[in-house]
């Protein structure tokens, strides 16, 4: 039989304070893996990081790593993946408060209907992208909102769930100044200098719950998505916001939208606070920053989202 791995994160996700988090019995899956051929194993984490040791000490002969929590979970796990010489096959079960991956994935909030779609899935090379060595799964940024992920309350999440982020993104909006930053950047053989509010780097096509946020996106071209922004008047900051939900977000003044597999950017002072990467904390301390590329990295898909996110390989 094949051999798969699940790692469970606890700590991920939305629960009501009256209850006890419900203790998920892995064991009734144990019939779902046979049935597609797998015998399966479970790790639930203890502490930070700790889903990215397992997955680096992991043998080589495991044939399916799942990982079960939020956005941050998977990206312990891609990072461990990161630190082997042999890459393993991953997927994910959305279980955390904003699921964007798992959403991106067509994956919705029934954990065994999920897991039926990922074992009945197909093994599908993507683009990872790194910034300074450290893989991201998604999306990374600075500047304006990008610390409303790591700076939301834990109790907040687990209470109430994606509106804690939309009601600490309302207080950064009416509290706190949006600072701009002098930066150079390259990108596609082009040097660009100015002042700007905040930045996104992305491979996704739903970033901060909402859909669809560039049109077309694929995680197979070779490319990442950049959006720099100079706005930072509230009234802009309105605009831009609407035009995400009703227009394509590339077009709107004040925005510069970059499609590559290579992006430098320094920074003239050090940022105030630190880049978000899945939204985790990441280091703010340097000015120099590299976004590259890594490709092939294999993961299990679902059928049904292939054709919007994947080009057709040739055969």
């Amino acid at each position: 039989m094949k051999k798969a791995i699940i790692i469970y994160n606890p700590n991920s996700g939305k629960f009501s304070i009256r209850k006890k988090r419900p203790q998920h019995d892995f064991d009734n899956y144990k019939q779902l893996f046979a049935k597609h051929g797998y015998e399966v194993n479970y790790y639930q984490t203890k502490y930070s990081r700790h889903a990215k040791e397992i997955v680096k000490n992991l043998e080589d002969d495991i044939d399916l790593v799942i990982s079960v929590g939020g956005d941050g979970t998977y990206n312990e796990v891609m990072t461990g993946n990161f630190e082997r010489k042999k890459k393993l096959t991953l997927s994910h079960l959305p279980y955390g408060t904003t699921n964007d991956v798992g959403a991106m994935l067509g994956l919705g909030k029934n954990l065994n209907k999920n897991l039926e779609l990922i074992l009945t899935g197909e093994v599908h090379g993507i683009d990872v992208c790194t910034i300074n060595g450290q893989p991201f799964t998604y999306s990374a940024g600075f500047g304006k909102f990008m610390n409303v992920p790591y700076e939301t309350s834990r109790k907040m999440k687990k209470t109430i769930g994606h509106l804690a982020y939309i009601l600490e993104a309302i207080r950064d909006f009416f509290h706190k100044k949006t600072p701009l930053y002098e930066i150079t950047y390259e990108v596609n053989n082009e040097r660009y200098h100015g002042l700007y509010s905040f930045a996104l780097i992305s491979n996704a096509n739903r970033i901060a719950g909402f859909n669809n946020f560039y049109h077309n996106i694929k995680l197979n071209d070779n490319k990442f998505e950049v959006l720099f922004c100079n706005l930072t008047t509230k009234k802009d900051i309105v605009k831009s916001l609407f035009y995400l939900t009703t227009n394509d977000i590339t077009k709107v003044p004040g925005f510069y939208f970059h499609q590559t597999d290579h992006l430098k950017i320094t920074f003239h002072n050090c940022l105030k606070k630190p880049w978000c990467l899945d939204g985790e904390k990441f280091d703010s301390s340097i000015v120099n920053y590299q976004i590259d590329i890594v490709h092939n990295i294999p993961i299990m898909v679902p059928k049904k989202v292939l054709p919007k996110l994947f080009i057709e390989e040739e055969k």
